[in-house]
């Protein structure tokens, strides 16, 4: 993977000032497509348990990332349990698309707004390379797991379940 000159997203930026090597894919967003996940590996031609979602929860009055392969759900009493908390619900978009500075289905783990606790799915280390939102839909950055969870400083637990 190479690494890539400063400017686009604030996850770009923040992947280059760090030196971590990435590698962004591109590819043209339908507003028609109902899983964003999906329709990135898809169009990318990867395996769909390699492309992650990072999706924002709020454990009794924080706000928590959880990035999770596209083929599974976020367990949200995982995700609780793994910060400390009761329980968790999905944020209110609005609340997200705030805390982060991204819109929904192209919110990145990486170059937020605010630092948030975060949980990474522990599948993510069965992959040499994983895909996460470069800050828009239509960009996802590859790069290896073991950057991303020391770039976001991120916890790896099993916080995904299969889809319903």
């Amino acid at each position: 993977m190479a690494r890539k000159k400063p400017g686009g997203t604030p996850a770009t930026v923040a992947l280059t000032r760090a030196g971590v090597d990435f590698t962004l894919h591109t590819y043209a967003h339908d507003p028609r497509a109902t899983s964003f996940g999906h329709e990135a590996a898809e169009a990318l031609g990867v395996e769909a348990d390699r492309v992650f979602k990072t999706l924002v929860a709020d454990a009794q009055g924080t706000l928590v990332v959880g990035i999770v392969p596209v083929t599974r759900q976020l367990d949200l009493k995982a995700l609780a349990r793994s910060v400390g908390a009761s329980r968790a619900a999905m944020a209110e978009q609005s609340t997200a698309e705030r805390a982060t500075g991204y819109v929904v289905g192209g919110i990145s783990p990486i170059g937020q707004k605010r630092d948030h606790p975060t949980v990474l799915d522990e599948s993510a280390l069965a992959h040499p390379s994983v895909f996460v939102s470069g800050g828009r839909r239509g960009l996802d950055i590859e790069l290896s797991p073991t950057d991303l969870v020391a770039l976001v400083g991120a916890r790896v637990e099993r916080i995904a379940r299969p889809e319903h």
